[in-house]
């Protein structure tokens, strides 16, 4: 007579019992994933979401250590006037987190500014690319986050936690929507510059999911994927060979430890690595995109080209279907001094050369989504860790701001040429405390906008219903059109 563990008796019990616990554990079942529901299904097939959704895929820059708004998007003539003043006393009121240099006077930017496009947006001279496409984006400028230094904020950004341990954005969505290409991750992060983005993988972590939904990191450089190509002398036949056997050894395995999400990660990884063989090298190489493209992009300018290069492969990342790709600004390329936007000192400097590498390659890729009938149903997101004081650090530098500062979208589902929140007169906080837009209420957005309930997006982990915006959120109905 066959042994059969309870644990396969339940599995196997068709449209019994066994069936009905699983299926509570199922996307759109209640409650979100098991080891049972892994062994069932392919962790990564594609889910129905809980609405029609807007937008198919996502394209998240970040901003790598914090741009002063105040000097791109957020026009502040009073600034101009009291600049080299002390901060009047109404404006710090509420400020509880001092920050690493303590208020200095009052600083302006010295940019000229313009309304452009329908919409009548101001930016500054540093983005005349971006604020070509003012009518395609939505900007909340009543952004606030917790915490000012950049780890513990860059991690809140992507995970809404202070500290490791929660999972990423994108692994939320790879976890709720499965792939759309079978052939490529549904979660890519893609960064420019010679070293990885500050605090690295945790940033794109699965957390507590499963370690399948994790983000798949795309280097700079020619080769994106280390060990993709197969050794010159290994044949077709002896790579499927070795896969075969390595399947067979971690099924094995799998079964003996249901719970180790890890081994479940490493067999479809093995599968997606032998596939991505194909299909990953096509996805980023640009060699057949046209010159006319490539100019769009920056590509053509030593100070935008390694930018430009990422943004570009987001665009044929999305055309393949890939649900979330993140984008991490690093060093322009021919930089040692300027690594990224953390400007404390030399502002002009720091930030006349990082939006010189942003600028072009942003309002390409805006553009480029359009014209290939992709913007409306992909979404931009522009965002940073925090922004920048109004007043000075160092004489001419900012220091860190979590208390009113400016982000944007641009794509499907979004109010195209609106302007949720407002900072105060200098632009130091929100000046309407009940608008303020924190990581919480993004990541609500940008869920609904993936045709998700934030509050229906769930996981069972270790007997607590998790979901991406922890006890908190809400979505910005302003924002969607």
């Amino acid at each position: 007579m066959c042994q059969s563990s309870r644990r396969d008796f339940l599995l196997k019990s068709g449209l019994g019992l066994g069936a009905a616990a699983v299926t509570g554990f199922l996307p759109g079942g209640g409650l979100l994933a098991g080891a049972m529901a892994a062994d069932l299904i392919d962790p990564l097939a594609p889910k129905a979401p809980h609405f029609p959704a807007k937008v198919k895929s996502v394209i998240w820059l970040h901003m790598n250590g914090a741009p002063s708004t105040l000097d791109l998007f957020d026009y502040k003539p009073d600034l101009i006037k009291l600049a080299g003043q002390d901060v009047p006393a109404s404006f710090l009121k509420g400020i509880k987190t001092s920050t690493q240099g303590g208020v200095g006077k009052l600083f302006a930017s010295k940019r000229e500014w313009k309304q452009h496009g329908e919409s009548g947006h101001w930016f500054s001279d540093l983005v005349p690319n971006i604020a070509t496409q003012s009518d395609k984006i939505a900007f909340v400028k009543s952004s606030v986050t917790v915490g000012a230094t950049h780890d513990i904020s860059i991690l809140k950004l992507n995970t809404g936690d202070l500290s490791p341990g929660r999972p990423s954005l994108g692994a939320w969505i790879s976890y709720a929507l499965g792939s759309a290409n079978p052939d490529l991750p549904p979660y890519v992060v893609l960064y420019n510059g010679k070293n990885e983005p500050s605090a690295g993988s945790v940033n794109w972590n699965s957390g507590f999911l499963p370690a399948v939904y994790q983000g798949t990191a795309f280097r700079p450089g020619p080769s994106p994927i280390f060990y993709l190509e197969r050794p010159e002398l290994r044949t077709d036949g002896q790579q499927h060979a070795s896969l075969d056997l390595l399947r067979k050894l971690n099924q094995q395995n799998a079964a003996r430890y249901p719970s180790d999400t890890e081994l479940k990660a490493r067999l479809r990884s093995y599968d997606l690595a032998d596939r991505m063989q194909v299909s990953a090298p096509e996805a980023v190489d640009l060699s057949k995109e046209s010159d006319a493209t490539k100019e769009l992009y920056g590509l053509n300018d030593e100070t935008s080209s390694s930018y430009g290069t990422t943004l570009l492969r987001a665009r044929r990342l999305v055309e393949r279907g890939v649900r979330f790709i993140q984008v991490v600004s690093g060093a322009p390329d021919g930089q040692t001094e300027v690594t990224s936007w953390d400007a404390h000192n030399d502002l002009e400097k720091n930030h006349g050369v990082n939006a010189r590498m942003i600028d072009k390659p942003i309002a390409g890729l805006l553009a480029d989504l359009q014209s290939r009938g992709l913007l409306d149903t992909t979404l931009v997101v522009w965002t940073s860790e925090f922004g920048r004081t109004s007043y000075g650090q160092s004489g001419n530098g900012r220091d860190h701001n979590p208390w009113g500062y400016t982000q944007w979208m641009a794509g499907g589902g979004v109010k195209a040429g609106y302007t949720h929140g407002a900072t105060d007169e200098i632009g130091l906080q929100v000046a309407n405390k009940d608008q303020a837009v924190d990581t919480y209420d993004l990541h609500a957005t940008v869920l609904q906008l993936m045709g998700l309930d934030h509050l229906k997006t769930t996981f069972l982990n270790n007997g607590r219903s998790e979901r991406p915006t922890v006890v908190y959120g809400k979505v910005i109905k302003e924002l969607i059109a």
